[in-house]
């Protein structure tokens, strides 16, 4: 079976954030492929919305055997298991959020999904993480480096380091 590269970017903000994080990795690794790299794990307010509880965000660079659509439908499992309600077009606080950053060098637009992710320029949250494990990647419809990238984002939250203890 050939092998793809995948980066997904892990986000929650309630309940126990160590134990979630740790088993939601143990289920990617499980279920969508072998983990390849991942980055410390970053804090940051909520983006798009209010809330009083900060994000916990990781980037995660897995290999993969299955199609952006499995991949899709074992990340929807995941996150349901964790109760996570979807509201189109409406940001709420939530245990696990995963997304998917890129498929190999695809380029996708679906009714079910984008690849590259649409707003990984505009968030913080997502590219410092990125930038940490894999800084040169081009991003395939942007032709710049995440480096590049993370220099020319718009968005001004802070993105702090945490220690993994938190």
């Amino acid at each position: 079976m050939a092998k793809h590269q995948l980066f997904l970017s892990l986000g929650g903000n309630l309940g126990n954030k160590n134990e979630i994080f740790a088993e939601t990795l143990a289920r990617i690794n499980t279920r969508i492929g072998t983990i390849q790299a991942l980055s410390s794990p970053y804090e940051s307010p909520a983006w798009g919305f209010l809330s009083r509880h900060l994000f916990r965000n990781q980037v995660v660079k897995l290999d993969t055997s299955l199609s952006p659509e499995e991949v899709l439908i074992n990340i929807r499992q995941i996150e349901d298991h964790f109760g996570r309600v979807r509201t189109p077009g409406k940001y709420l606080s939530r245990k696990m959020d995963i997304d998917i950053l890129f498929y190999d060098n695809l380029v996708l637009h679906s009714e079910e999904l984008i690849i590259p992710h649409p707003l990984l320029p505009e968030r913080q949250f997502v590219l410092i993480p990125l930038l940490e494990i894999e800084p040169e990647f081009i991003h395939p419809v942007l032709k710049k480096s995440i480096r590049e990238i993370c220099r020319e984002c718009p968005d001004l939250e802070t993105v702090r380091k945490i220690s993994s203890d938190k």
